[in-house]
């Protein structure tokens, strides 16, 4: 659910930051959903933490390189894809008192603003869809590298589960959820446009 908010910025920060900002064009990215990996952590009383994982759909990064602040991030993750190596666990996941995935399959998200916070550190804002609820998340991403037209990042971020309408279980569930997300994507286009 977080996660695809960090995919797409974990990228646009990294290609950017790495070195691609040396011309006055667009470089197109997409996020390979294979290696990709987005991981999250939410405090459950009975259990100290529950970790678990998520499946990259899709992701799209357009970077301009003259002003990073116009590129624009773009991830789709599977929501039924929750895994936290419980079955039964999961299953209660994808129900209706938390992800709800008969009726909203996808959690989606579209970056609106990007910043350099100091070298290496970018902070990206953006649209989080969950549950059919859009709210605001920042994502801080921390690092990135690029070999060639393959490009990684690390994106961190948390989210309260109540802002997107997941208010089962009272105090038994925390309330935040820690998410990370460790992206992979390939250069697709040398001179694609910003969206």
């Amino acid at each position: 659910m977080i996660a695809t908010a960090s995919l797409r910025t974990l990228l646009a920060v990294s290609l950017t930051a790495a070195g691609f900002s040396s011309s006055a064009r667009a470089s197109a990215w997409e996020l390979d959903p294979a290696p990709t990996l987005i991981a999250f952590s939410v405090r459950n009383l009975s259990v100290a933490h529950v970790d678990g994982t998520f499946r990259l759909a899709s992701g799209h990064v357009a970077v301009d390189d003259a002003d990073v602040s116009r590129s624009t991030i773009e991830a789709v993750i599977d929501a039924a894809s929750v895994d936290t190596g419980e079955p039964k666990r999961d299953a209660h996941l994808r129900s209706a008192d938390f992800l709800d995935v008969a009726r909203y399959s996808t959690i989606a998200f579209r970056s609106t603003r990007i910043e350099q916070a100091d070298a290496g550190h970018w902070k990206v804002t953006g649209n989080l869809t969950l549950r059919g609820t859009t709210r605001p998340v920042l994502l801080d991403v921390e690092s990135s590298r690029v070999e060639g037209t393959r490009a990684s990042a690390h994106v961190s971020t948390t989210i309260d589960r109540r802002d997107f309408g997941m208010t089962y279980a009272g105090f038994a569930v925390g309330k935040q959820i820690a998410i990370t997300i460790d992206a992979i994507g390939f250069r697709t286009l040398a001179d694609a446009p910003p969206r």
